[in-house]
């Protein structure tokens, strides 16, 4: 993105956002008080509107004309400043600035010398003035001046860099505001206020309770529903709310058949209140497994041991469940992950196969390149596979195409080292996936969605990018994808993520809002302040939470609780379980901890959940 560094004689009262989409692209003003008189007005745009407004190769009065014509709606007469200098290039692109070490001998970095912070989250001063604070501290000790000094780094890093994370958040929100322009208004408001995933759900509350009631009274379309607990539709398929148990291998079968564990696993789930569990991958033959723990569809027994689990699901929730079908690929014929991560089993192994005779890593065999009949024989494995699935009443079926597995080794360039058609442009890459998925569409019930996973980066410079995934995306939405779960990474031992809070749904964001394709987040997503500020900001449709439901299988039904909302479903078995519990939170509520004032005051006399 560009940015020009202004100032105006419009003296502001607030930090204000305008937007403006004019022929040329969209373009955005940050503004906010500098003194008694003046204000600092940043006039921020994507490469692509910096350009076709010309603004590339125009003289810096020009520069400043044209912006103050732009935004003269809001300006009310008063002019914009600049006080660069004639003849210099008045627009710059943020800088990123890390380091590795912050002091040599008697040098000692603070402020943007050691770390910077986009503009827009306005905490440049905050990072420098806290950084001379720390550095005087240990100055005045009497400690040795190398070890004051690794201390105050120590101290300041993990703080910079979380900073710098939320940063980077609101930057890329910045960068890319034709993504979300088309948002109707209070989602667009909304979005811009959460962007940097500091500012969650719960604490727009605290600071305009009323804002927020009106946002969720918006989204819910009626009253005011906490976004996470809202319906949500794909073909003939209505979920109770935007909650996913996401998919986890347990590694409990035996000859790919679900026992008792997975109906305890996945029933408690269920039970617990999600709107949609999805299975473990679940491998199309015995040899697309990971390890012989996997569960697996290609066998009669095997639609029989699924069909208990589903009836069980159907009979017991309200949940539904999902089938996800998957072929290991180069990570097949390992030993289940307790008995070492990537360690290859010692007896009893199968050969494996991939895209090119690439190893994922060095102590695992080495696959076969696929043949045209490899994967003539993957793909009928999964078609039927599909047709098994819908044999034991699935109401819902996802390929997985992530983390390394055998159709995500054929996106990422990383292992896809192909010369046919099937390698080289991600069109190329994506190719056979996108077979595999049309194949599965054809023999999967019309009215039922089918939704694919994909690793939409590989972490790794010259893998996948977002860009790429925004690509693959539309190509199984093209072959029928109703929705895109969004993960990344686990492609190559080599890949760097980026950890943090949801640190995978900017990526979810992107894609929905690149190409209107719903998707699902997952990634580092544990409370339901979270869920409800990615659901309402429109960054996913679903959210997908994996180990918070490891530690607690009922999870949605205290997130309901927690939150004041009382028309989620409960078991009746479990009725006395809930009051007690609301109860609870109520009463805690009362001494100004737990469920929101807004959403308790919907709870009616006659509402047995609200008695006290």
């Amino acid at each position: 993105a560009k940015f020009i560094w202004l100032g105006t004689t419009l003296p502001f009262d607030a930090f204000t956002f305008y937007f403006v989409e004019n022929a040329h692209g969209v373009f955005q003003a940050h503004c906010y008080r500098f003194d008694e008189s003046t204000s600092t007005f940043i006039v921020e745009c994507d490469e692509a509107s910096w350009r076709a407004a010309g603004f590339d190769r125009m003289p810096l009065a020009e520069t400043v004309a044209a912006c103050e014509a732009m935004f003269a709606p809001w300006l009310k007469g008063h002019r914009l400043l600049s006080n660069a200098p004639p003849g210099a290039d008045p627009w710059s692109s943020f800088t990123l600035v890390k380091n590795r070490s912050w002091f040599d001998g008697h040098v000692v970095l603070i402020g943007d010398a050691a770390h910077t912070a986009h503009f827009s989250i306005g905490s440049g001063t905050k990072l420098v003035m806290e950084d001379a604070i720390a550095l005087a501290r240990e100055l005045a000790s009497a400690s040795p001046l190398a070890d004051s000094l690794a201390r105050y780094q120590d101290e300041r890093l993990t703080e910079s860099l979380r900073l710098q994370n939320a940063a980077r958040n609101s930057m890329e929100w910045f960068e890319h505001v034709p993504r979300y322009i088309a948002l109707e208004p209070e989602q667009f408001a909304y979005s811009l206020l959460t962007r940097s995933q500091r500012v969650s759900h719960e604490n727009l509350r605290l600071r305009d309770a009323g804002y927020l009631d009106g946002v969720e009274r918006w989204f819910a379309g009626r009253d005011a529903t906490p976004p996470m607990f809202t319906p949500f539709t794909l073909r003939g398929l209505t979920l109770q709310n935007r909650i996913v148990v996401a998919p986890m291998d347990m590694y409990a079968a035996v000859d790919g058949t679900p026992g008792e564990f997975h109906l305890v696993h996945l029933g408690s789930r269920a039970i617990g209140g999600a709107g949609l569990v999805m299975t473990e991958m679940t491998c199309v033959s015995p040899h697309a497994r990971i390890t012989p723990g996997c569960t697996g569809m290609y066998t009669p027994e095997h639609v029989a041991a699924w069909r208990r689990i589903v009836d069980f699901v159907h009979r017991e929730s309200q949940a539904k469940i999902c089938l996800q079908l998957g072929h290991a690929g180069p990570k097949g014929s390992t030993r289940v992950p307790w008995e070492g991560e990537d360690v290859p089993l010692e007896d009893g192994g199968w050969s494996i196969i991939g895209p090119s005779a690439e190893r994922y890593a060095p102590q695992l065999p080495l696959p076969r390149a696929m043949t045209r009949a490899d994967m003539d024989a993957v793909r009928d494995a999964f078609v039927a596979s599909t047709r098994m699935g819908s044999e034991a009443g699935f109401d819902m079926i996802e390929l997985h195409c992530a983390h390394g597995y055998l159709l995500s080794s054929f996106i990422t360039p990383l292992s896809n080292q192909r010369a046919d058609e099937y390698g080289g442009s991600i069109e190329n890459r994506v190719r056979f996936p996108v077979e595999v998925f049309s194949a599965m569409r054809a023999a999967w019930p019309n009215d039922k969605p089918m939704s694919v996973r994909i690793s939409a980066t590989d972490w790794v410079d010259g893998g996948v990018t977002g860009d790429d995934a925004v690509a693959v995306a539309r190509a199984f939405a093209a072959a029928g994808a109703d929705i895109v779960h969004v993960s990344t990474g686990q492609t190559s031992i080599d890949a760097a993520p980026r950890y943090g809070r949801m640190y995978q749904t900017p990526f979810s964001d992107q894609i929905r809002n690149d190409t209107g394709i719903p998707t699902i987040a997952v990634g580092n997503i544990t409370e339901p302040d979270q869920v409800n500020a990615i659901i309402a900001a429109g960054r996913a449709d679903l959210c997908a939470l994996a180990r918070p439901h490891l530690t607690d299988p009922y999870w949605t039904l205290h997130a309901a609780a927690e939150l004041g909302y009382t028309d989620q479903y409960w078991p009746v078995q479990y009725e006395t379980g809930r009051r007690q519990l609301e109860r609870q939170k109520s009463a805690g509520a009362a001494r100004g901890v737990g469920a929101p004032q807004a959403i308790r005051a919907r709870r009616g006399a006659g509402d047995p959940a609200g008695e006290q």
